[in-house]
């Protein structure tokens, strides 16, 4: 507790600094001009009548793997309400675009106590449904105070983060008090929250094994569609710094074989694309920006997509998909999303944050997993000259994720048993 009252002093006393960041970041436009004062617990709307849920996620990935769970819940009580809060932009603008009706996005304030509780006082939420592992003390301290039940969805420790912890027991343990439900992503996970101090725990499975994908517009499918022809083509999602050099020698390598081999490039971070073209581009290989509008022509060799929200789009254009955050030591992204939709998908070594899927996706050699670019460049290459083994692959795939999906039910069911909805 001493860490705690320390931790929140010491962020008082850093306010003045914090707000000379703040408004740094407010003119490099990484924090929102129109809506900055819901940063500091300015409520940006009023409270809609009726019942409120509350979920927070801290970024892109959490918001969308919440969505599934909001339509569900929407459609099952017409009185309820849902605010979405997150701390980036870019989940606002996302979320904008796909939360549905009944909902809607607030940022999350600084972690100051006035903030947060000004927040609370204003939208009375029924329960908060907090999202992967990005804990604010005073925040969570907060809704523990205000007796509104705090439920942890979809918890992850990773072993860094667990190894962290363990030097500050009585820390994490303060912290995980605060919720009254936490359910890991896995057995694993709730098996470490557990160890560091949860008091009731659970796993229901990985909540973003719920997304069926994100939606587009058919005519814009078609069109790209077109412009692609009977290319071949693969793509790598969610690639992080250091992979995208690595998709550019695999690219180089099967132009070999495939001379006219069209590379998609979707990164896990858009605000890299000028430094991800010139990866390319330093290589040789020509490059068409999709936030620009450059058309996929057949002397581009890369296309770019460094847009947000189009993954259900983009995936469909590519019989094969390699997924980032695995070729380096991040511990992988969501893979479930390409596997729904058919895909062949390859992964690097480093998936640590997805360990029982990736147990579960070798068991049924639904997925494949390679070492290194090489490997990833050899794989490729067989897939793209054996459709048999392609098709075959990909209905594997898809079998697996609809299995998956059915954690959406045991997680209603789960916090319907426990008043929490």
């Amino acid at each position: 507790m001493i860490l705690l009252f320390l931790y929140r002093i010491l962020f008082i006393l850093l306010m003045p600094l914090g707000a000379v960041v703040f408004l740094w970041r407010l003119m490099k436009g990484k924090e929102d001009k129109k809506r900055w004062r819901e940063r500091f617990g300015v409520p940006g709307c009023a409270r809609p009548d009726g019942k409120l849920i509350w979920m927070h996620g801290a970024s892109v990935g959490e918001c969308l793997s919440m969505l599934p769970l909001i339509q569900r819940l929407l459609e099952l009580d017409e009185n309820l309400h849902i605010m979405v809060t997150s701390g980036t932009t870019s989940s606002a603008e996302l979320m904008a675009k796909r939360l549905p009706e009944r909902a809607f996005h607030h940022y999350l304030p600084v972690d100051v106590w006035g903030a947060t509780s000004r927040l609370i006082r204003h939208f009375k939420p029924q329960a908060v449904y907090w999202f992967e592992s990005e804990f604010w003390p005073t925040t969570l301290l907060a809704f523990k105070s205000a007796k509104i039940p705090l439920i942890l969805l979809n918890g992850r420790i990773s072993d860094r983060s667990f190894k962290r912890w363990q030097k500050y027991p009585s820390v994490i343990k303060t912290m995980l008090s605060c919720f009254a439900l936490t359910l890991g992503q896995s057995e694993e996970d709730r098996r470490r929250l557990e160890v560091l101090g949860a008091l009731d725990t659970a796993c229901v499975g990985n909540i973003k094994c719920a997304a069926k994908g994100s939606p587009f517009k058919p005519e814009e499918l078609a069109d790209l569609l077109n412009k692609i022809g009977n290319r071949p083509c693969w793509c790598g999602a969610s690639t992080h710094h250091n992979e995208e050099e690595q998709m550019a020698d695999v690219a180089l390598n099967l132009k070999k074989d495939f001379p006219n081999l069209l590379t998609i490039s979707v990164p896990r971070h858009p605000t890299r694309a000028d430094e991800i073209q010139k990866t390319f581009e330093s290589k040789g290989l020509k490059v068409a920006r999709r936030s620009k509008g450059e058309e996929i022509t057949n002397e581009v060799d890369v296309y770019l997509a460094d847009t947000i929200g189009e993954m259900g789009l983009l995936y469909q254009l590519t019989p094969i998909v390699f997924v980032g955050g695995s070729l380096i030591n991040f511990g992988g992204q969501n893979m479930l999303e390409p596997m729904y939709l058919s895909r062949v998908v390859m992964v690097g070594p480093y998936t640590h944050n997805f360990r029982a899927f990736m147990k579960t996706g070798k068991e049924q050699n639904a997925l494949i997993e390679v070492q290194d670019k090489n490997e990833l460049e050899q794989k490729i290459r067989f897939y793209l000259q054996n459709p048999n083994e392609q098709l075959a692959i990909s209905q594997r795939a898809n079998q697996m994720a609809v299995s998956e999906m059915a954690v959406l039910d045991r997680l209603y069911d789960l916090l319907k048993q426990r008043s929490f909805v």
